[in-house]
């Protein structure tokens, strides 16, 4: 027996051509408007000569007639019964042929031709019980697999949203569920990201339109149109100004449930729910936009003490870097996010938590005050490359003891260590390959790790180094002299990537 499909309205109904086509019960039509117009909600059976006040709407009337006049006017009164059926709202009349009528009475037929409503003849063989069990049991399975199908579509957005990319993996998985083409655009109307096969025009124009409406005027949350057989939707992302647009030839209630636990957890994925000294921030901003000094313009953002987040990308990724600063910025509880390329900036509070990040690895400094941010900003480049030597996801600054170095003035120690390191001034690539490896203790395999470079170019800068410094990198205390002129030498920025 094949399963009836799945009325798209909120109350699921039977299509009156699955339960006519139903051999077990033998129902016939003959009279009424043609079955492929109707669906059954419910059956209802009474011998009532009004049953009006116990209908809801789009239910399937039984009646043997027991209350049908054998004399007398019969045509007014079956044309009263059969006009107050149809405004109660009954989807259809079924009439038991016996036990007390031989047919289905001519009257009757007229009436229901003549209001529209479909008219079923019910075989002796066939209780109203059993009709009553076929439309409720076919209901009740069309309710489990819609529950089961909204069921499995939550589980694969949920799924979607832990992969390394989540925001595209929830579109992906959204467009899926609900075969359909879903894009999320940004402030200014742009198509961020898009999933499923996109549309012929003009659908795409007309839902950028749509999300448009979710940036003007009133705070809407959602919004909705058609064009041509095409469902346009567009939900409004909390506290992020981006919008969900989904456009699909098809929607019932499972398809809106769906749409909005996806738009629930991309509103998560990238809203920050965290305000940190806004207005100062926006003040620092201005400050430095108009030419303030760092040092000057870093009180602005608060006391602090903050922490400094250096991040690298693992694998390929098609998350664009607005999505990627969004859901970051949300997963470390910090607005202050820059992604740019393979590489991650954050700035977030000294006593935040950082943990570990899907498709990341990461580097945390050590809690300092907003001044002093450029060399909390070392610190979290020192524990990155850290972090990428030993394959970890995370690795924080570890505070050095206080014990020589501290006797050497800053100042004094920077001279020093510039002369000392001069002729590497031209071979940024050789001090950054030297720092790396005396970090690591001499490992030719990590320091090419940390660099992204193969080992044998690490063997080649570092005998580079020696014959430039004219030093036996074999020897403790010379290595030991380097490191120091090292770490008061101003670390470069970039990594010395680009060796085989």
């Amino acid at each position: 027996m094949n399963e009836p499909p799945l009325s798209p309205s909120a109350t699921l109904a039977v299509p009156l051509t699955w339960l006519l086509a139903r051999e077990d019960l033998g129902l016939r039509q003959v009279a009424g408007t043609p079955a492929e117009d109707t669906s059954i909600a419910w059956v209802h059976t009474s011998e009532m000569d009004d049953p009006v006040p116990y209908l809801l709407g789009g239910e399937l009337l039984l009646t043997a007639g027991v209350h049908f006049p054998a004399t007398g006017d019969r045509h007014e009164y079956l044309d009263r019964y059969v006009a107050r059926a149809v405004e109660a709202g009954a989807a259809a009349l079924g009439f038991g042929v016996a036990p007390v009528h031989d047919t289905v009475p001519p009257e009757l037929v007229a009436a229901c031709d003549m209001h529209g409503l479909p008219l079923l003849e019910v075989p002796p063989p066939t209780s109203f019980v059993a009709v009553g069990r076929a439309v409720w049991l076919a209901i009740s399975e069309a309710r489990t697999r819609e529950l089961r199908r909204m069921s499995e579509a939550q589980q694969g957005l949920a799924t979607a949203a832990a992969r390394r990319d989540p925001v595209p993996a929830v579109l992906r998985q959204l467009a899926h569920a609900l075969t359909a083409w879903v894009v999320l655009f940004d402030r200014e109307g742009r198509e961020l990201h898009s999933a499923g096969v996109r549309p012929s025009d003009p659908v795409p124009a007309r839902l950028a339109s749509l999300a448009a409406r979710l940036h003007g005027g009133r705070p809407l949350s959602t919004a909705a149109d058609h064009t041509g057989d095409q469902h346009l939707t567009a939900h409004a992302l909390a506290e992020t100004g981006l919008v969900l647009g989904l456009a699909a030839g098809h929607q019932d209630a499972v398809d809106r449930s769906v749409s909005g636990v996806a738009a629930v957890l991309l509103s998560l994925l990238t809203g920050s729910r965290h305000s940190l000294s806004a207005s100062g921030s926006a003040a620092a901003l201005v400050r430095l936009l108009l030419g303030a000094r760092p040092e000057d313009a870093a009180p602005l953002l608060g006391e602090g003490p903050w922490a400094v987040v250096r991040g690298r990308r693992r694998g390929r990724t098609t998350e664009a870097p607005e999505l990627a600063a969004a859901t970051l910025g949300t997963a470390l509880g910090t607005p202050f996010v820059d992604v740019e390329g393979e590489e991650l900036r954050a700035l977030l509070p000294g006593d935040a938590a950082v943990a570990e990040q899907p498709g990341w690895t990461l580097g945390v400094s050590a809690p300092a005050p907003a001044a002093d941010l450029t060399v909390a900003e070392g610190q979290a480049e020192r524990a990155l490359r850290r972090a990428l030597a030993n394959r970890a996801a995370v690795a924080r600054h570890r505070p050095q003891d206080s014990g020589m170095a501290s006797l050497v003035a800053p100042g004094e120690a920077a001279v020093l260590a510039r002369a000392r390191l001069s002729p590497l001034a031209d071979a940024p690539e050789l001090a950054e390959t030297l720092r790396a490896w005396l970090s690591l203790h001499g490992s030719w395999d990590r320091t090419a790790v940390a660099l992204e470079v193969h080992r044998n170019t690490v063997r080649q800068r570092i005998a580079r180094v020696e014959s430039l410094l004219d030093a036996d990198l074999a020897d403790a205390d010379t290595r030991m002299e380097l490191w120091f002129a090292l770490r008061f030498l101003p670390a470069n920025p970039g990594p010395g990537h680009g060796g085989k």
